[in-house]
This record gives C-alpha cells, sequence and structure tokens, in this order.
C-alpha cells in the first residue's frame, strides 16, 4: 500500500494537488493503471466530513483532465457524466453519495456499468456510504481538517 499525504493552506492548493494528480492518471506511463488491467474504471473514492475539500478536489481533477464545465457537487442529482479528451479515458464520472440510504440507490443509474469500463474515470464523494459495490482496486482519498483553513489530504493505493 502507497501513502502519500499533503497539507493544503487553501482550496487553490487543493485544486493544483488535485489538477496533478489527474495529468499523472492520464499520462501514458501512469502508475495508477492497474484497474485498467484489471477491466474497470479507475475509481478515486472520496472520504471526509462535510466542508473538508472533496469538491474543490473533483473540480482540480476536472480541470486537470481538460474539463471546462463548472463542477459542483451533484448532491441532489447524485451523478455527473463528463467527456474527457485522453487518449485511454473517455468519461468522468462525477458521484455524491451524501444523500444515498444504500448502496442499491446507484444500481437504477446504472453503476456497475459504469465501474466495469476501463475507459472511465470515477470520483465518487462520501465513498464510504457504498464501499461494498466498489471494485477491489482504488485510489482512497481522505479529507481531514487541520484548522478552518488547513486541510490534511491522504491519498491511499496499492499498485
Amino acid at each position: 500500500m502507497n501513502n502519500e499525504t499533503y497539507i493544503t493552506n487553501s482550496a487553490k492548493q487543493t485544486q493544483k494537488i488535485a489538477e496533478k494528480l489527474a495529468k499523472k492518471i492520464v499520462s501514458p506511463i501512469a502508475i495508477f493503471n492497474r484497474g485498467e488491467r484489471r477491466g474497470s474504471s479507475l475509481v478515486l473514492a472520496l472520504e471526509g466530513e462535510l466542508g473538508s475539500g472533496k469538491t474543490t478536489f473533483v473540480q482540480g481533477i476536472a480541470r486537470g483532465l481538460g474539463i471546462k464545465e463548472n463542477i459542483t457537487s451533484p448532491t441532489f442529482v447524485v451523478l455527473k457524466k463528463f467527456q474527457v479528451s485522453s487518449f485511454k479515458f473517455h468519461f468522468f464520472y462525477h458521484i455524491d453519495c451524501y444523500r444515498l440510504e444504500k448502496p442499491e440507490d446507484l444500481l437504477d443509474l446504472g453503476i456497475e456499468k459504469i465501474l466495469l469500463d476501463r475507459h472511465n474515470i470515477v470520483v465518487i464523494e462520501w465513498a464510504e456510504k457504498i464501499q461494498k459495490i466498489l471494485p477491489s482496486f482504488i485510489i482512497k482519498i481522505k479529507f481531514e481538517f487541520v484548522d478552518d483553513a488547513k486541510r490534511k489530504i491522504t491519498m491511499n493505493y496499492d499498485l
């Protein structure tokens, strides 16, 4: 298991870290390609308290993937889909599980098909709520408050 930890002092710094991660993901020599070899999407599972920086991080990921649309939390619609212009990824899915009662609530949205497509990048806020339906390989990203402005971001992944 690999760990990377960052302390950020602003939303802008959080977005920059996420943007760099996105660029690593789509690079031809990406180290985050194990899920692709297993025939599943690349899943970033975000966990943390309300207001800890998850949506801000997703905005940075989207920018790093070249997505121009304004990224807001899909709390009420649960899922948003964006096209990605990358040689190995076609779509970016932003899922927010905050309002879900149970993981099965995502089945009507086609989550199984989304998670099985190796051409998808799937970022899930409140991923702990659907842990039992996630693929075995995920990049887990935990957000913690250090103080009002600072956040601790810890990424865990197994290569």
